[in-house]
Formats: C-alpha cells, sequence, structure tokens
C-alpha cells in the first residue's frame, strides 16, 4: 500500500494477513514485516494502530476467541440432531482444522503474548479454554434433551475432547486426520456417556405398559 493511500478495514486485513503467515510459515516466521508484507502495506500502518506487534498479537487472538462464538452458537443449536458424536467430530474438525491450532502454537511460543493475554483475563490456555467451554455448553444441551447422561461430567468430558482433539490434529503440518479417526476417538471417550437413542426406540421403557395379545396391559414385574 503506497505511503499515503488509505486502507480500508486495516486492523481485519493486518490480521488475516497475520493468519496466512502464521499458517503458511509458522509462528517463528511471524513478525511486524511480515504482516504488513503479506497485507501489502508500509510497516507503520501497524504501529499506527497498535502500540507495537505484542500489542497487536493480544488483539489478534482476542478477535479470533470472540470469533468461538458464533460456532459455540451454532454447535448448541445441533443438539437433539443428527448423533451427539458426528456433531462433536464435525466441531472439533472446524475448530482444529483452522487457524485455532496455530494460534495456540503462538501463544505458547510467546512468553509476553501470554502475559498480555493473562492481564486480559483470558485463564488457562487461550482458545482451548474457549473451546472446552464450547463443548461442555453443547454436551449440557445435549444432557438436557436425554442424548447425554444426567450423571455424566460433562466439563471433565469437554477437557477431554478438546485435549485429545488437539493431539490429533497438532504437528501434521497441513495434513489433518481422517474423518474416521477423529470420529473413533470422540466415540471412545463419550461411549459411557451417551444414550442409544435408536435402541431406546425399539424397546419399551421400564415405566411403560407391556401389550401381550393374549393377555391384559401389564406393568414390568406385575
Amino acid at each position: 500500500m503506497p505511503t499515503g493511500v488509505a486502507m480500508r478495514d486495516a486492523r481485519e486485513q493486518l490480521f488475516d494477513a497475520a493468519e496466512r503467515v502464521l499458517l503458511r510459515d509458522g509462528p517463528s516466521a511471524l513478525t511486524s514485516r511480515a504482516v504488513t508484507a503479506e497485507a501489502g502495506c508500509a510497516k507503520g500502518v501497524l504501529h499506527r494502530h497498535f502500540a507495537d506487534f505484542d500489542a497487536f498479537l493480544t488483539e489478534l487472538v482476542l478477535d479470533r476467541i470472540a470469533r468461538l462464538e458464533s460456532q459455540a452458537t451454532a454447535l448448541r443449536a445441533s443438539a437433539g440432531t443428527g448423533t451427539v458424536a458426528g456433531n462433536l467430530a464435525d466441531a472439533l474438525t472446524a475448530l482444529f482444522g483452522s487457524v485455532a491450532l496455530a494460534i495456540v502454537a503462538l501463544i505458547t511460543s510467546r512468553d509476553e503474548l501470554r502475559a498480555r493475554l493473562r492481564q486480559a483475563a483470558t485463564a488457562g490456555v487461550p482458545v482451548l479454554t474457549e473451546a472446552t467451554a464450547m463443548i461442555a455448553s453443547y454436551l449440557t444441551a445435549e444432557r438436557d434433551v436425554d442424548r447425554i447422561a444426567a450423571d455424566a461430567d460433562v466439563d471433565t468430558l469437554a477437557l477431554t475432547l478438546i485435549g485429545t482433539g488437539h493431539l490429533l490434529f497438532a504437528g501434521r503440518e497441513g495434513m489433518p486426520p481422517e474423518t474416521g479417526a477423529v470420529l473413533k476417538v470422540v466415540t471412545t471417550v463419550i461411549a459411557g456417556a451417551t444414550r442409544d437413542v435408536g435402541r431406546a426406540r425399539t424397546k419399551p421403557d421400564a415405566g411403560r405398559l407391556r401389550i401381550s395379545p393374549n393377555s391384559r396391559a401389564q406393568r414390568p414385574g406385575s
């Protein structure tokens, strides 16, 4: 961007440029010069909008965390539809198949960024913490519609799914795991907490009447 020419939506363009550098070249390559070169603007543009590069990175992470809310809303709305394992597998793939994985690597590689994020009141590992809350919220919604057991520890399940998902997707250099592999992991993690909805529809519940062609209606045990 030539000097003196206005840059529309400068913050978003710089954030998008930073994401491209991060995904293509990794956290170590993410510098202010790399971002402005990717955005096609003068280096001074970044410093007109942010106090320094760590301030820019902090705002980038917070902006991407805020974007998780729309994904969380859509995931909660899917409760009661499809399958629990399928919905979770899709959510993990959308999360870790995006820039989120690279953002986590960026946070762990920069001490000053972590310190500033703590000052911004972000707990735990940013992105992963919010993602865990997203999964827990969805599992709670599924529990409310009786597809997750009433006594299921949704917080622990969410932590397990996010931790396992992170390990499953990390270090693959642009080659995400196959859909079946993600689904298998999710199914294993939630196996003890899910209800077999299909089987429940074909077998009478404990409190329902059993009708025999040759007898009167009887309750179980009568």
